[in-house]
């Protein structure tokens, strides 16, 4: 490597190598989702953001778990020129990489107290903890950025807006432009299928508040019910239940849609208001949230549905 040349490929590899054997050693990590996370599918677009609209007008989080598989970047590799050294072998390549991630790793165990054999306190692993948590997540966001493929140039979108207590305002139809970032509606969203989504949201919650898991696999896709049935499943073994109820929109707009094949895809911000509380399973106690007064929240919910069948939730974005 040059003199001056700083090789953030490798130093991304060493820190992420080095924080999960830090992590391996602690032995106490929690592996949940990260509060506010995004999980689902939206088909093709699935990593790339929603176009911002008037009620999120801030970009909607990137979806961190599914099944839809990244898109594949398929770059020539430059060739080589005459006199360059040849690429580093496993030692000093990935292989390298490892070995320093291991090193890393057992260096900032040894600092608080674990690394190598040691025994660490109580403070210092929370500490550590922490401190790892953020740094993995930032490289996350570092690679995910790098790895965003560039979009298109797309005509401005024809936005639907609906507010409460009166509901979806017009449709798609009937609304005015919103500004270049956002896409055009492809498939022709309804009056119909703005009720529904409305509807969807407040039975959903609700169904989810109740642990209603019948219910939730009616209205989800697979996908999007495995990931709900495991935060369900997180709060029983934490002995705790998140109760959701009097769910109202107040307001929402269509960010995009668009049709894959024989598939639908439907894009919407939405903010609503709900009471929503953590409570203790065997107590009843509040350990959470607010039990008794509504709070706001603002988030960007994806529906599909197959040409003549029903919609169905596939992805849920916070903001």
């Amino acid at each position: 490597m040059p003199v001056g040349t700083f090789n953030w490929r490798q130093f991304i590899s060493i820190l992420i190598v080095g924080s999960a054997v830090v992590i391996a050693m602690a032995g106490h990590a929690d592996a949940r989702r990260a509060a506010g996370g995004g999980f689902g599918s939206r088909g093709t677009r699935t990593f790339q953001a929603p176009p911002t609209t008037n009620v999120a007008p801030t970009p909607a989080v990137p979806i961190q778990r599914s099944m839809t598989p990244p898109p594949q970047i398929n770059q020539a590799a430059p060739a080589q020129p005459q006199g360059q050294a040849p690429r580093p072998g496993f030692f000093g390549g990935f292989g390298g990489s490892l070995l320093g991630g291991l090193l890393v790793g057992g260096l900032i165990g040894a600092v608080l107290g674990y690394g190598f054999g040691g025994a660490a306190g109580v403070l210092g692993m929370l500490l550590q903890i922490g401190l790892l948590f953020g740094a993995i997540m930032l490289v996350i966001r570092l690679i995910r950025g790098r790895q965003q493929p560039a979009s298109s140039t797309l005509a401005p979108v024809r936005q639907s807006t609906f507010n409460r207590p009166t509901g979806f305002a017009s449709p798609p139809s009937q609304a005015a432009a919103m500004g270049p970032s956002q896409r055009t509606d492809e498939i022709g969203i309804t009056q119909n299928d703005l009720n529904t989504f409305e509807r969807m949201l407040g039975e959903i919650q609700t169904a989810y508040g109740q642990e209603d898991y019948a219910a939730l696999r009616r209205q989800t896709t697979p996908e999007a019910m495995s990931y709900l049935a495991e935060e369900l499943g997180e709060n029983a073994t934490r002995g705790v239940r998140n109760s959701v109820s009097d769910v109202r929109l107040l307001q929402g707009s269509v960010s995009e849609a668009w049709r894959e094949n024989d598939t639908d895809y439907a894009t919407l911000a939405m903010r609503y208001s709900s009471v929503d509380a953590m409570l203790d399973r065997t107590t009843g106690k509040v350990v959470g949230g607010d039990a008794k007064n509504a709070t706001e929240a603002t988030e960007v919910w994806t529906f599909t549905r197959n040409r003549g069948s029903d919609w169905k939730l596939s992805a849920i974005q916070a903001t």
